[in-house]
Order: structure tokens, then C-alpha cells, then sequence
């Protein structure tokens, strides 16, 4: 099943199951419950972010070829940083640059995100996909000068800036994507490929993800795991390429689609 949540026509909030001709159907009940297709038409007025995450839990350093272009060695426990819920930008609407805390380096990130559909706690690699309601693309912004310099040696101050978090352009049901880990995943900018991978490369797989994170800790229903960038990220580019206003920047992953967003300087 593919899950959209947008506004309709009377300006509500709702859930829907994209159909295979683009149309799209309401849902009766939450995606975390069992819901189900009611077969109604509905007019989507705008795409919204496919969940409001109880918590956004982020790896760094997971594909092999990204820990080689930053000079890395490869990590023997998963990288964990955090992003706050109000990073979450939807479709279509724009990143902006922090311009109160400046940045000249926004840095743009393709990634799998994984929607964790029950409650989770030391659950084993074996059965870790059970706990996954479903898949979307990711773009984890990062402001690396913040990252980089002035976090106080944390990530979370570069990662956690209004609008750093763009997620969608729909949830696609676990069912529909047996292996997450079998995925083409790309970066376009601008109509320029700029990543180019498959998630095949990451250092710890999905399930692994979901065994570590869980482990001795609770992960409700309603997280959402970000699973790493693979290589090709801004600045490693020769000369770098940060994102600048007037930007257009495409995230796209094989089975789920395009996650578009411009990009635009903060309003001060």
C-alpha cells in the first residue's frame, strides 16, 4: 500500500492510498492500526509529510563509500545522532537556509527512512522487520559548517535547523519492499545526478539498525529511523557544492518515488 497524507478539498487533514492511476482513495482509521481503503475519491488540495514523527533518530557514517570520500574509518557500533520533529518539511515546500544562525555550507542528503509502525524494544535482528510499518524518502540537511565547527563537537546543532528534515512524498507499506536494502537511492540537483547508489552499501543494514537502536530502549510507534547517505554528498564535490536559494533539490528511491524540494533563505 502506498500512503498519502494531504489536505483536501474542506481543509482537512486525512490519510489516502494512492492508486495506480494517481488517484487517490481515502483511509478509514490511523496507518498504525490496520486501516483500511475505503475505494472514496478524494481531491488532494497538498501533499503533506506522510507521518508527524514521535521521534526522528539519525545514523551517520553507513555506507562504505561515504565513510571513504570523508577519510573515515569504518565505525564498529552505528553512528546516532538526533533531529527534532520540527525539522519535518513536507513535499514541495521549501528548505531554508538559517540566516539568524548563518550558514554557508547546507549540505543536502539522500536517504531511506524507515517508519518504526509498533512499539520496539530489544527486538533481534531475525525479526526486526516485522516492527516496520513502511518506507519514504529522506533529504537529512546539514548545515556542516554548525556540524563542522561551532556544534560544540555535536552534530545535532548542524542537523536540527527548521525545515532540515523533508520526508515523503508518500509511505510505502513494508509488504510492497521486502529487502530495504536492495534499493536504488539518488540525489538530483538542479537535474544533476549527484548521488547515485544502492542501499546494498550500508555498513549495518536495516535490521541491524533496528536491533541497535531498540536495544535496552523503547521505539514507539511513529519513529522514524534515518539510515545514512551514501557518497556524493555536497562537500565532497571538487570544488564543494552547498545548496544556495533558487535550488531545486530531488531525492529519489526505487519503489517509493521523488521527494522534491526548493530551496530558499530563511524569513527573517
Amino acid at each position: 500500500m502506498k500512503i498519502v497524507r494531504f489536505i483536501n478539498d474542506a481543509d482537512e487533514t486525512r490519510y489516502g492510498v494512492l492508486q495506480a492511476d494517481d488517484t487517490v482513495t481515502y483511509l478509514e482509521g490511523c496507518p498504525f492500526d490496520g486501516p483500511t481503503d475505503t475505494g472514496e475519491q478524494a481531491t488532494v488540495v497538498k501533499t503533506l509529510a506522510p507521518l508527524k514523527p514521535k521521534s526522528i533518530v539519525c545514523i551517520g557514517l553507513n555506507y562504505r563509500k561515504h565513510a571513504e570520500e570523508g577519510g573515515q574509518d569504518m565505525p564498529e557500533h552505528p553512528v546516532v545522532f538526533m533531529k527534532m520533529p520540527s525539522t519535518v518539511q513536507n513535499p514541495g515546500d521549501p528548505i531554508e537556509i538559517p540566516v539568524k544562525l548563518a550558514s554557508t555550507m547546507v549540505d543536502y542528503e539522500c536517504e531511506l527512512a524507515v517508519v518504526i509502525g509498533k512499539t520496539a524494544k530489544n527486538i533481534s535482528r531475525e525479526n526486526a522487520l516485522d516492527y516496520v510499518l513502511g518506507y519514504t524518502c529522506a533529504n537529512d540537511v546539514s548545515a556542516r559548517d554548525w556540524q563542522s565547527k561551532w556544534g560544540g563537537s555535536q552534530w545535532c546543532r548542524g542537523k536540527t535547523f527548521d525545515t532540515f528534515c523533508p520526508l515523503g512524498p508518500l509511505l510505502v507499506t513494508a509488504d510492497e519492499i521486502p529487502d530495504p536494502n536492495q534499493l536504488s537511492i539518488k540525489t538530483i540537483l538542479n537535474g544533476e545526478t549527484m548521488q547515485d547508489w544502492n542501499t546494498n552499501d550500508m555498513i549495518f543494514d536495516v535490521p541491524t539498525l533496528i536491533e541497535f537502536l531498540s536495544g535496552s530502549s523503547c521505539l514507539e510507534a511513529g519513529t522514524v529511523i534515518l539510515t545514512g547517505t551514501p557518497h556524493g554528498v555536497g562537500f565532497a564535490q571538487d570544488p564543494p557544492r552547498f545548496l544556495t536559494a533558487g535550488d531545486e533539490v530531488t531525492i529519489e528511491i526505487e519503489n517509493i518515488g521523488a521527494l522534491i524540494n526548493p530551496v530558499i533563505d530563511e524569513p527573517v
